[in-house]
């Protein structure tokens, strides 16, 4: 038995097919028997009255006959009940019924019964009042301050209120800026009604105010005479909560301060009776009811919100006091006294389930039967634990956040790259200025073991690269089905890409309705971007790769480059980009060595990436699994801050034209607006070349756009260059410090943090934040340096400066043993001696030169920094003895 579960004292279904909403349900003493106990009235839409007198009945039990006071069938819908002094003469209370069309008081009565049959009860129509508008709800209380009686407020669907002092119609009045009904009630201290607008703003009216001002009926004949007698309805205070409101309740306590609580869609408001916050909740559900009750604990009030989750949570102010599961989702909710039990929470739904219950729990009297006893097999139990503890560490191994997909998937999808080049090529647009643009095809397949409603697959590749479609939509997929699509892959962009990678992604939803998404990557060819080309003898960037293994001929790991005819490129081999430019691959005779060179820094990655994949292709092969790469030279940090100063100005050329095209805008627009002053004169004056003006701004603006325009595909450029140079660095670091692959992860996230550039957030300011933090971290020297607060906004910088220092150290940290880690424990690490042949880079200019322990290698001063000069010749030996230390 639930602790959290509401515990059923009394329940009811009320007819067949009725509806009801939260209006239809009132609870109070409504035959004035004296004796404290509420009864509970309810109204539904298809115009039934019953009022209930419950009893307590053992679980399982069906409610009593006599339970049932009077039901009695209405000619109309019953859109709201209430009970109150609605009668003159008397202070009696009174049922007020609200229909569409009309309002009617009743009295109820009983009357002693002679037999068993029991008491009888019956009402007697006292008054009713035939509306000429369309209710929607109505309020009730001593406006003005009576004593002794309650007036009745009813809202219509087109926004007036309507005043009724009990047997007499009082006068109307529309509300100002009115679009939809909203909640409304009555607060007696102030004197006024509340309501929330279509403008989901809480709005008060003064009772006087509304009193005295035009009368609703004669506001027509007034705007059309435009008279200036009368008042307008002025709002006495608002309060704008953002949100439409459910229910608006005024509570006032002896020992709580008098309260207004609205119960918005994802928040619930207390208001002082001058519209000001008390406090506010914010829910994490979707509330459909609430009730403001008494507290025990003096200047607090508790509130039972019901949502459509069928819970039931009891707040004090805003402290979760209890939550309770409720068997339906309630549209009302009320607190009664009922056969001597206080507090009795009083739910009805949408569909009539009427219900009384209370929070606790009931003693149960289940005992569980007695098991057999049987010997414990304790090899069998063990071996289960075994089981069951190798199931929790398979789960318990990694941190994702999603579950890893299932063995058998429900849909699979695969791409197959076609080894050769399209015979006729389907590039369209292509930016690029060679003679031929190549494309290749790639085949993407779907597989579905279950039916995959509504498939979309979606084909991403890294611009410049292009897809010739890259959006499929299929019907939905049979079990053991399959959908086939091609397309082509080319070079749009005048620039080569830094990524030969694309992205296969399949969305679908399962007949369960749960979305799943299923994907797949594919490598493009190098051909694609770059052809054979003859080698170059002098180039400007080199680096020099190590291996562990003899070299390999190019005729076997670049079959698709080498012409098996020509026998002197089996250790020399050009490259010529599409773009233009060239690189050259040369590998070493004598050594274990392969060198890439090229007039420009960004073209080495590409060459240098496809070169260590196939090399490890090759070994792989060969079931050789102790090829490793690494990298002796030096960081080529002078010529990437290069890159980086390029495309840091490129940005700010962007803002500086941002800036002048928005000033010539608006000097064209007020020009404009002169020239238009001038037109509407009647009488005609000289332009006084203002249409020479205008003339020279427009084409100032057009100038000023077409540069922008050009600039912005040259930021374009920049960028994908500097990502192509980032590449080629994070893979020299890796080889130069022998990274593992989770301080690859780190190195990659931290220089390669963003997809695109943006004007709002750039590559220079997230790169140099990402730093910042791994040198206060993983990185610091001490805890001096750990204690440093980073900035929490990234803006872009005036200067790269900042920047390159921050690189340049952090090179200099990575060679005297930092390892890099998300964990800030690792700062605290023992710095490790790594092998031989790391060149540090010091962290200042003034800092002397120091020998690495194991290394014949000096750390060179600030200038001299990874500056490589290109040397003539393209002998191997010579190229050896260029790249030795």
């Amino acid at each position: 038995m639930s602790l959290f579960k509401a515990r059923d004292w009394w329940s009811t279904v009320l007819g067949e097919k009725e509806e009801f909403d939260q209006g239809c349900l009132c609870v109070a003493d409504v035959d004035n028997s004296g004796s404290g106990q509420d009864k509970i009235i309810v109204g539904s839409y298809m115009g039934y009255l019953r009022i209930f007198n419950p009893r307590p009945v053992k679980p399982g039990d069906e409610i009593q006959p006599e339970d049932l006071l009077l039901e009695v069938q209405l000619r109309e819908p019953i859109l709201q009940v209430e009970v109150g002094k609605f009668v003159s003469g008397t202070e009696g209370l009174h049922l007020a019924v609200l229909h569409c069309r009309k309002l009617c008081v009743y009295a109820v009565s009983g009357t002693l019964g002679n037999v068993e049959h029991g008491n009888q009860y019956q009402i007697k129509l006292m008054y009713e009042h035939n509306l000429q508008r369309t209710a929607c709800n109505m309020t009730y209380g001593p406006f003005g301050g009576v004593k002794g009686r309650d007036l009745i407020c009813i809202q219509s669907m087109d926004g007036m209120l309507m005043l009724f002092e009990q047997e007499s119609y009082a006068f109307g009045r529309f509300l100002p800026g009115f679009l939809l009904p909203g909640p409304l009630t009555y607060s007696s201290r102030t004197d006024s009604f509340i309501t929330v607008s279509s403008c989901r703003q809480v709005e008060s009216y003064k009772y006087q105010v509304l009193a005295f001002a035009t009368d609703a009926d004669e506001r027509q004949e007034t705007e059309q005479q435009k008279l200036s007698s009368g008042k307008r309805v002025a709002v006495d205070w608002v309060l704008n909560i953002g949100e439409q409101a459910l229910d608006i309740r005024v509570v006032s306590f002896n020992q709580a301060v008098s309260s207004v609580f609205v119960l918005g869609e994802r928040n619930f408001f207390c208001l002082k009776d001058n519209g000001q916050i008390r406090f506010m909740k914010k829910l994490d559900y979707s509330p459909s009811c609430f009730i403001p009750y008494c507290s025990v604990k003096e200047g607090t009030i508790n509130t039972l919100v019901g949502n459509h989750s069928k819970m039931l949570n009891v707040y004090q102010d805003i402290t979760l006091k209890w939550a309770t599961q409720l068997p339906h989702i309630p549209v009302s909710v009320k607190v009664a006294n009922l056969q001597d039990l206080k507090g009795v929470i009083v739910t009805l739904t949408d569909d009539g389930h009427l219900q009384c219950s209370y929070l606790g729990t009931d003693p149960s009297l289940f005992q569980a039967p007695r098991v057999d006893s049987r010997e414990i097999n304790y090899e069998e139990f063990e071996a289960e634990m075994k089981e069951l503890q190798k199931i929790i560490k398979e789960a318990t191994k990694t941190q994702d956040i999603l579950p890893k997909s299932e063995k058998h998937r429900d849909l699979i999808v695969t791409a197959e790259v076609s080894p050769d080049l399209d015979a006729e090529s389907q590039a369209i647009d292509s930016e690029v200025k060679a003679e031929a643009v190549p494309s290749v095809t790639v085949k993407i397949t779907i597989q579905s073991r279950v039916t995959a409603q509504k498939p979309n697959l979606a084909v991403c590749v890294q611009a410049p690269l292009a897809v010739t479609c890259d959006q499929f939509v299929f019907d939905d997929l049979e079990p053991d089905s399959s959908e086939t699509v091609v397309l082509s892959v080319f070079l749009k962009g005048n620039c080569s890409p830094s990524e030969l990678e694309g992205n296969c992604m399949v969305s679908y939803n399962i007949p369960t309705g749960i979305p799943k998404v299923a994907q797949c990557n594919f490598r493009l060819p190098l051909r694609l971007v770059c052809s054979p080309a003859q080698p170059s003898k002098a180039a400007n960037h080199k680096i020099t790769i190590d291996t562990n293994k003899p070299p390999i001929s190019f005729l076997t790991i670049f079959p698709d480059f080498v012409d098996p005819s020509e026998d002197d490129q089996a250790n020399v081999l050009g490259f010529q980009f599409l773009t233009g430019s060239k690189t050259t691959l040369l590998a070493s005779k004598t050594s274990q060595r392969y060198r890439i060179q090229s007039d420009q820094l960004e073209d080495l990655w590409l060459i240098t990436r496809e070169l260590t994949l196939r090399l490890e292709e090759h070994f792989k092969k060969q079931n050789c699994k102790d090829f490793a790469c690494t990298f002796s030279g030096s960081i080529p940090l002078q010529e990437y801050f290069e890159l980086i100063d390029r495309h840091f100005e490129l940005r700010l050329n962007a803002e500086k034209f941002q800036e002048l095209l928005s000033e010539r805008a608006v000097q064209f627009r007020a020009i404009e607006r002169r020239l238009l002053t001038r037109f509407k004169d009647k009488t005609p004056a000289p332009l006084q070349h203002l249409d020479t003006l205008l003339e020279g701004t427009f084409r100032e603006v057009i100038a000023l756009a077409d540069a922008a325009e050009e600039n912005q595909a040259n930021v374009f450029q920049a960028f994908t260059k500097l990502k192509s140079a980032t590449h080629l660095m994070i893979m020299l670091i890796s080889l130069w410090q022998k990274l593992s692959t989770d301080q690859v992860a780190v190195l990659e996230a931290t220089f390669l943090p963003l997809a695109e550039d943006t004007p709002e957030l750039g590559w220079e300011e997230t790169v140099d934040a990402a730093i910042s933090y791994l040198l206060r971290t993983c990185l610091s020297k001490s805890s001096k340096e750990q204690a440093l607060t980073l900035s929490s906004q990234l803006r872009m910088p005036k200067d790269t400066s900042r920047l390159k220092k921050n690189i340049t150290l952090f090179c200099d940290r990575l060679a005297k043993g930092g390892r890099l880690s998300l964990s800030t424990d690792s700062a605290t690490q023992q710095a490790t001696v790594m092998p031989g042949g790391c060149t540090t880079i010091p962290e200042s200019d003034l800092e002397e030169r120091t020998v690495i322990p194991g290394s014949t290698a000096t750390v060179p001063s600030h200038g001299q920094i990874a500056k490589q000069k290109s040397k003539p010749g393209l002998s191997e030996d010579a190229a050896e003895q260029a790249e030795k230390p």
